[in-house]
C-alpha cells in the first residue's frame, strides 16, 4: 500500500511532537522538513527526517510530498496554507486553523477555487477523558445532562516565545480554548445561541493567561469552559451533571467515576437532617443504598492520537473522509470571536454558532 509522504513547515514544539509523539502508522511518513532555524531542521534530521529544505518554494516543488503540515506560529497559518495548496498539496493545518474567520474564509476559498482539501489538527478529539464523557452522554448514564464543566489549568504561566504576544496568535484561548470549544461542539449537535466570557489577564498584558466561558446549547446544556496559567490549586478536568446523576474526572490521570441514582423518585425524610451545614432537608445526603459509583478505572478507554494520521491515510485512500472538517473549525473560531467580543463589551452574545 501507499506510504504518504507529508513535508514539516516550522519545527517548533508541535512538529517536534507531530514527528515524534503521534505518527505511528507506516502509512504515513515525513520526508522532509522546512523551518527558518537552520538548528531545529539539524534537529529534524538527527530525529530521522531525511530531507531539510533550503525554503518553503522547496517544499512546494518537490513532486514527492503529499501534504504539507503547517506547524508554524498562527499568523503564518492562512498565507503558507494558500499557498500550498495554489501548489497543489494537500494542506493539514495545527489549530487554531486561522487568526480570524475571515481568514479562515479565505483558506476555504482557495481549497475551492484550487479543488485542494485541508483540514486541521484537533487531536484532543482523541482524548480519553472527552471519549469518557461523551459515551457517559449518549448512552444517557446520567439522564438529561443539563450543565457542563471543562477545565484545565496550571500555575506555570504562559510558555516564553510567540504564544505571549497577541500579533503572533498567542493567548489561552487560541492555544487551549480552541480545544476545549471544539470537544464540546463536537459533542453537543446543537448550536450555541448565548454566550458570556472574561479574559484573564493575572500576568500577561499583551495576551490572555486564562478565561471563563459560558455557553448555552439551544434546548441542551449550558457548558462552562476554563482556562488558568495562575492556578495554584488544580480544579477537576470534567463535571457533567444531569437529572439522574453526575460525572467527574479530576484530572490528567483519566480516572473518574458516575454517581448516579438508582431510582429516580425523591422522597425525603419527615424529620429535618443536621448536617455540618446546619439544620436541611434540601441539602442532605442522599441515603447511599439509594445511588451507584461506577468507575473508569481500567474500563480500557484510551488516548490514541495515532488514530489522526490513520483516518488521514484511510481519506487519501479514497475510502473515509476527513475527521475535522474547516466548516467545524469555522464553527469554534466564530465562537471564539464572540467569546472575545464578550469581554470587550461585557455583555452576553447572542446568535446561532
Amino acid at each position: 500500500m501507499k506510504q504518504y509522504q507529508i513535508a514539516i513547515v516550522g519545527y517548533g514544539g508541535m512538529g517536534h511532537w507531530h514527528n515524534n509523539g503521534i505518527r505511528q502508522t507506516d502509512r504515513v511518513a515525513f520526508c522532509g522538513v522546512y523551518d527558518i532555524n537552520p538548528e531545529r531542521m539539524k534537529l529534524a534530521q538527527q530525529e530521522g527526517i531525511p530531507t531539510a529544505y533550503e525554503s518553503f518554494e522547496a517544499v512546494l516543488a518537490d513532486e514527492k510530498v503529499d501534504a504539507v503540515l503547517i506547524a508554524t506560529p498562527n499568523n503564518f497559518h492562512k498565507d503558507l496554507a494558500c499557498r500550498a495548496m495554489e501548489a497543489g498539496k494537500f494542506v493539514i493545518c495545527e489549530k487554531p486553523v486561522a487568526m480570524s474567520s475571515a481568514e479562515l474564509q479565505e483558506m476555504m476559498d482557495c481549497s475551492k477555487k484550487t479543488g485542494v482539501p485541508f483540514t486541521i489538527h484537533q487531536n484532543r478529539r482523541a482524548d480519553a477523558d472527552f471519549l469518557r464523557v461523551r459515551d457517559t452522554i449518549e448512552k444517557g448514564l446520567l439522564g438529561d445532562v443539563f450543565e457542563i464543566e471543562s477545565r484545565v489549568t496550571g500555575s506555570r504561566g504562559i510558555p516564553e516565545g510567540w504564544r505571549q504576544y497577541a500579533v503572533a496568535g498567542g493567548g489561552m484561548m487560541l492555544d487551549w480554548g480552541v480545544h476545549l470549544i471544539d470537544q464540546l461542539l463536537y459533542m453537543i449537535p446543537r448550536p450555541v445561541v448565548s454566550l458570556t466570557c472574561e479574559l484573564y489577564h493575572v500576568a500577561y498584558k499583551e495576551c490572555d493567561d486564562g478565561f471563563r466561558l459560558t455557553m448555552r446549547f439551544e434546548d441542551g446544556p449550558t457548558a462552562m469552559v476554563e482556562v488558568g496559567t495562575s492556578h495554584y490549586l488544580e480544579a477537576p478536568r470534567w463535571l457533567v451533571y444531569g437529572d439522574r446523576g453526575a460525572l467527574t474526572i479530576p484530572d490528567w490521570s483519566f480516572n473518574g467515576k458516575i454517581i448516579r441514582a438508582k431510582e429516580h423518585v425523591v422522597t425525603f425524610e419527615e424529620e429535618i437532617i443536621y448536617t455540618k451545614a446546619g439544620p436541611t432537608k434540601t441539602m442532605a445526603p442522599r441515603a447511599k443504598d439509594t445511588l451507584e459509583e461506577i468507575s473508569f478505572s481500567g474500563d480500557g478507554v484510551e488516548t490514541d492520537y495515532d488514530v489522526y494520521y490513520r483516518d488521514l491515510a484511510a481519506y487519501f485512500d479514497g475510502k473515509g473522509e476527513l475527521k475535522v472538517k474547516p466548516e467545524e473549525a469555522m464553527r469554534v473560531m466564530k465562537v471564539m470571536e464572540a467569546a472575545f467580543e464578550s469581554d470587550r463589551t461585557g455583555e452576553t452574545i447572542h446568535g446561532r454558532f
